[in-house]
């Protein structure tokens, strides 16, 4: 059972998502799960100078855009396709010759709306999606997006520019019933109606945002790369840092958050493709995610004591859905071991790792990662591994953000 632990320690929102907004890129979209510029600046501020960076859990991409701002070359992987293309256009860097086109095409969009508006224009196959927008905001918004495509081209195709979709994610946001209250969305009781005018400046408002940020050349190279953190191949380039938030054990799915905008962007096109999605994601609990988690099983790895422990403990519980939520468990650190074992085919002799993850617990069981994490890291072979809390994460004093810390020594 949860045993409690209450040292002095605050939640400190700096070290969260929440102190992104203000942070020029890393303020373009928000993503519950994204982790602080400000730990990761700490971080690489403290290494040597120049050290390569890795990032097997890309995200937003908030490790490789904080290194490349630093002057470091670095590298990310993700298996979600919107989440490389937003982190690869995050990373670029834009000369005012390029920023001034972007802003003639979307001024040239803009201008087509009325005529659109006419037309009966593409909708993405979003479920439920009077929930999100209103009909006649769904007008216009997807007017302004047909506008977009005969100047940019699609996102997840021929796109010649991202800058005016990145703008676009963000409007479809801030014009939606979606709610940012909670860990994850809520939706406000009614859908709101925006007049045209109201869209298209704001539209305009948030480039303005975009742009600005745009004028900070970035120093070093960041690149984000589609690879499965669980099966990294044998890397030509090797790294001497990484910086990494792995998805939490705690059944918060990132493909829920992100849906609306693969939608618009074509992405997604339908969402037996988000389940598939997240089960291939470490930690994914999206549709068929979940109901496949019944016939799953290990490929046979000896994991640490300290695991099978909580997992049996889990199982044992009276809560509802025990079994199943222990097999969660079991294949979050059963894939973060994989993750482990592979991931030195990309290390340097003497890498260090920093792992920044949470706690959790289930049915008043305590799922300690940073120690099972810590378990498996010393039976796969690394050095000085240590943990130490960085933040309390919620008024639950037991629950907590950690630094995962070890040396790789091939």
């Amino acid at each position: 059972m949860l045993e409690l632990v209450r040292p002095l320690v605050k939640q400190r929102s700096d070290l969260t998502f929440k102190h992104n907004k203000s942070l020029g890129r890393h303020g373009w979209l928000r993503l519950t799960p994204a982790y602080s510029v400000k730990l990761v600046k700490e971080i690489i501020a403290s290494s040597p100078p120049n050290v390569a960076v890795l990032d097997p859990f890309s995200g937003t991409a908030t490790t490789t855009l904080t290194a490349a701002e630093h002057g470091n070359p670095a590298l990310s992987f993700d298996i979600n396709p919107f989440l490389i293309w937003l982190g690869n256009i995050k990373c670029r860097s834009y000369s005012s010759e390029h920023v001034a086109l972007v802003r003639r095409g979307v001024e040239r969009s803009i201008e087509a709306v009325t005529a659109l508006l006419k037309q009966t224009n593409w909708t993405p196959p979003l479920f439920n999606i009077e929930r999100w927008w209103s009909s006649s905001t769904l007008q216009v918004l997807s007017a302004l997006r047909a506008g977009l495509v005969k100047e940019f081209g699609e996102p997840a195709g021929d796109c010649t520019d991202g800058l005016a979709w990145v703008t676009f994610c963000r409007l479809v946001i801030e014009t939606s019933s979606a709610a940012f209250n909670h860990v994850s969305m809520s939706f406000s009781s009614g859908t709101v109606h925006h007049e045209v005018e109201h869209v298209t400046d704001l539209y305009l408002a948030i480039l303005d945002t975009v742009l600005a940020s745009c004028d900070a050349q970035i120093l070093g190279h960041g690149e984000i790369v589609e690879i499965d953190a669980r099966q990294i191949p044998e890397m030509d380039r090797r790294f001497g840092l990484v910086v990494t938030s792995p998805p939490y054990p705690n059944r918060i799915s990132y493909i829920r958050e992100l849906r609306p905008y693969m939608y618009w962007m074509k992405f997604l096109e339908e969402a037996r493709e988000a389940g598939e999605m997240d089960w291939k994601a470490i930690g994914g609990t999206w549709g068929v995610a979940t109901s496949r988690l019944n016939t799953w099983e290990s490929t046979g790895e000896i994991l640490p004591k300290i695991l099978t422990n909580t997992v049996e403990n889990i199982a044992k519980s009276d809560g509802k859905n025990a079994q199943l939520l222990a097999m969660y468990v079991l294949k979050y650190f059963h894939d973060m071991h994989l993750h482990l074992s592979t991931l030195p085919n990309a290390l340097e002799n003497g890498a260090q790792l920093h792992y920044i993850v949470g706690n959790s617990t289930f049915f008043g069981n305590l799922v300690d990662t940073p120690a099972i994490l810590s378990a498996s890291m010393k039976m796969l072979g690394y050095a000085d591994v240590e943990s130490k809390i960085i933040r309390k994460r919620n008024s639950n004093k037991a629950l907590f953000e950690y630094d995962v810390t070890a040396r790789w020594q091939g």
